[in-house]
């Protein structure tokens, strides 16, 4: 009888020891799948906003191209070709 009760409690810790490392390995999983997940959408987040960020600019670059480079150019040409800005 004494060697039942000791069986009897050797197993009960052994389950509460397995219960314990599956609860363990389990958090172990999700902390990595949660991990990897936030990874995944902190990656794209931050990939399109520079996709935004880079047409945005470059929309603002080219406005600008187009509404500065004519002037600049007359203004070139007629100085070499020494001609006076005022005149049409």
């Amino acid at each position: 009888m004494l060697t039942d009760v000791i069986a009897d409690d050797d197993a009960a810790s052994t389950g509460e020891t397995t219960q314990a490392i599956d609860r363990a390995a389990l958090i172990a999983e999700l902390q990595t799948q949660l991990a990897s997940n936030a990874y995944t959408l902190t990656e794209q987040v931050l990939h399109n906003a520079f996709a935004e960020m880079e047409a945005t600019l470059f929309a603002q670059i080219s406005a600008r191209l187009r509404e500065e480079l004519p002037e600049l150019i007359d203004r070139i040409l007629r100085e070499h070709l020494g001609e006076d800005s005022d005149e049409p």
